[in-house]
């Protein structure tokens, strides 16, 4: 269940509450019964399992991380050519 975060225009607490997604928003303070406003806020998540970058996208399976340096290529340096004007 998603927890969702509460301002309140009144007093100015924040509050989170732990809400299904088909519930319908608070409108009310608990603290002032002033009216309340959803926040964003930053969420931290955590990736866990294989098949993520380290493990599961890398040419080699015994080297994770290790980049296969024969599929990379550098882009080529061009030199400027030389026209008979800039001579």
């Amino acid at each position: 269940m998603p927890i969702y975060e509460y301002r309140c225009r009144k007093c100015g607490q924040v509050s989170e509450v732990m809400q299904s997604i088909h519930s319908r928003p608070l409108r009310k303070c608990r603290s002032c019964s002033g009216s309340l406003e959803k926040i964003i806020s930053r969420t931290a998540f955590l990736l866990k399992g294989g098949g993520w970058y380290a493990e599961g996208y890398t040419k080699s399976p015994g080297k994770a991380g290790s980049s296969d340096k024969s599929s990379v290529s550098a882009p080529a340096e061009t030199k400027p050519k030389k026209t008979a004007a800039s001579a």
